[in-house]
């Protein structure tokens, strides 16, 4: 009898079938997905299908018009080609409503990047239904440079890769790693997002488990607050990866056992040791792959897991000290979830409630206010700080007040509508929801333009509807949840850190000092703006200092023996006594470039 087929760089920890209370436990799981909304209707996926269609036609006429434009013939240029490819979430099938299409268009040798750039955007515009396009952002200084826009209704992130190769012709796969002799590094990034895809779907052992699996992480991760690379947690192709591995080592199971056995395995892995689908392989180009024993900055991945298409990458290479240790914080929460809910005690509901960061994370936030003039210069500038977050979170962290530095996965964006040159500079300052602030503030998605209830309560209205609204503000603010170790100083001066990060956002090129401003804040918890709770949610309120609780609590006592012309005069004793500063403030003295110091802390 031959030995069963092995998955992966180990054996399988278990070949056995699926019980049926395995099966019915499996049920109620993609029961619960779809009660949460987790699958997308048919004619919604048809929408995406029409839309890549398109822009397959406009990637052909892209290639075609470049060719024609460097002197190619018209069947040189006819033959060219070009294609798209999908990555991520659609290509692995677990795409919901709303969510993106990662998409990389793939061209001959002769198209280079600055045409791309220069000719795409116009050409994608002009061949589209009118109206279609909307929120065009090209960012070419990106690590991965890239095109953001939205094609009627669906985010489109579109990358670039060059081959070469005379021709990209239709029936082109990327699988074969010889065709990437001559490419340029960057090429290599954009072309291993779909290389990356195809192998992980390749090295599962059933896909639809996988993929069920998957959705139900993913799903988890996002309501945890806990999915986003650029802030240091893994994205979508690392929970990929950390589910494949352990479909590998579970081939038999079902869905919802490969869920039980993730939060226990992933949860328990023994970091650094990477995770990994296959073995690391060799390949025909003189490119890095990950290799820790060669290269000193693969030492410090915290949480190595490493692609399965040649050139191998640490997926993972942002996460901080921080992000790793609430990851396995809510790691140990969901298995505790979990086992529970095999226990029949609990509903699979209860593993996707709504992250706390915001309604009882932390007392002590910083409020990372990136703010420009335009509407436009706001998404070039906000996008820029948020690749920077991460960077700040480092620092912070390294100081030895400080035990974790919590960034929440996305910035709020926001459109302020300014009477007055000084109430701009107070924005622009950071200043942006202060109780002495009265500046009509409109929460928004810049990036999908859906306006909705902020701070000024508008109802859905246009916050530039009003000819009268003569200074406008944009801003995105990012928030980091500071924890402070227990035996750290009763101060914390992080004037360094700031000025640092700060320093390093505006050194970026295309800076407009008269277009962009970048302020740090410190907020505390019961002052968090509105619009990060959700309805129902319950904010953080004000806690008494001590010493006024305890002068009114004696007023109280001794209100019972006396008149009450008395307890008047006690009363505005005790009103009139009570300090500011009093035990438990957090005090900041200033905002960066000026030195910025969480005061006295009890």
């Amino acid at each position: 009898m031959s030995a069963p087929q092995q998955w992966g760089v180990t054996p399988p920890i278990s070949n056995i079938l699926p019980t049926e209370a395995d099966i019915a436990t499996n049920d109620s799981l993609v029961e619960e997905l779809k009660r949460q909304n987790n699958f997308e209707k048919p004619e919604e996926t048809q929408k995406r299908a029409t839309v890549l269609e398109s822009l397959q036609k406009i990637t052909t006429a892209f290639v075609y018009q470049v060719s024609k434009s460097k002197g190619l013939g018209d069947a040189v240029a006819t033959s060219a080609g070009g294609k798209i490819f999908t990555y991520g979430s659609y290509r692995l099938g677990v795409y919901g409503p709303g969510s993106d299409i990662d998409t990389l268009v793939v061209v001959p040798k002769h198209v280079s990047r600055e045409d791309f750039f220069e000719h795409f955007p116009p050409l994608l515009t002009s061949m589209a239904p009118t109206g279609a396009i909307e929120e065009l952002t090209p960012v070419p200084d990106a690590f991965v440079p890239i095109i953001k826009f939205e094609y009627s209704g669906i985010s489109i992130d579109l990358i670039f890769a060059r081959l070469a190769l005379p021709q990209v012709p239709l029936d082109l796969t990327l699988k074969d790693k010889s065709m990437l002799r001559g490419v340029e590094e960057r090429d290599l990034r954009s072309l291993n997002g779909t290389r990356v895809t195809d192998e992980i779907l390749e090295l599962v052992p059933q896909q639809k488990v996988f993929k069920y699996a998957l959705r139900a992480v993913k799903l988890w991760a996002q309501r945890r607050a806990i999915y986003a690379n650029v802030m240091g947690f893994p994205g979508g192709v690392a929970w990929a990866m950390l589910v494949a591995r352990v479909c590998q080592l579970y081939p038999q199971a079902t869905s919802s056992t490969i869920l039980d056995k993730f939060f226990r395995i992933i949860g328990k892995w023994p970091w650094p040791r990477p995770v990994l689908l296959k073995a690391i392989e060799d390949g025909p180009l003189n490119a890095r792959v990950w290799n820790p024993k060669i290269y000193t900055g693969d030492r410090y991945h915290l949480m190595p897991i490493i692609t399965p298409a040649y050139p191998s990458m640490c997926a993972t290479h942002n996460v901080s000290l921080s992000t790793k240790a609430i990851i396995s914080r809510e790691m140990e929460r969901a298995a505790g979830i979990v086992d529970q809910i095999v226990k029949k005690q609990l509903q699979w509901g209860d593993l996707f409630t709504r992250h706390s960061f915001f309604t009882k994370g932390y007392k002590y936030y910083l409020s990372i206010v990136a703010a420009s003039r335009t509407r436009d210069a706001q998404l070039i500038w906000s996008g820029l700080v948020e690749s920077k977050v991460r960077l700040l979170v480092t620092s912070l962290e390294n100081l030895e007040s400080v035990e974790l530095a919590h960034p929440f996965i996305k910035g709020f964006d926001r459109v302020h509508r300014c009477r007055t040159e000084e109430e701009v500079e107070n924005i622009v300052n950071g200043d942006i929801h202060g109780p002495a602030n009265d500046v009509e503030t409109f929460t928004t998605n810049l990036k999908a333009e859906a306006k909705h209830n902020g701070d000024g309560d508008t109802n859905g209205a246009d916050p530039e509807a009003k000819p009268e609204a003569a200074h406008m503000v944009y801003t995105t603010t990012y928030y980091i949840g500071i924890e402070l170790a227990l035996d750290g100083s009763k101060q914390l001066d992080i004037s360094y850190q700031t000025k640092d990060f700060k320093d390093v956002c505006t050194g970026w090129q295309q800076y407009n000092a008269d277009l962009n401003s970048l302020n740090i804040v410190h907020t505390r918890n019961y002052n968090l703006p509105a619009d990060v709770f959700e309805p129902g949610e319950l904010r953080p309120t004000r806690s008494k200092p001590k010493k006024l609780e305890k002068m009114q609590a004696a007023s109280k006592k001794r209100a019972l023996e006396n008149t009450e012309q008395e307890v008047r005069v006690l009363a505005t004793n005790v009103t009139g006594n009570r300090h500011p500063g009093a035990a438990g403030a957090l005090v900041i003295a200033s905002r960066p470039p000026s030195p910025i110091s969480f005061g006295q802390m009890s």
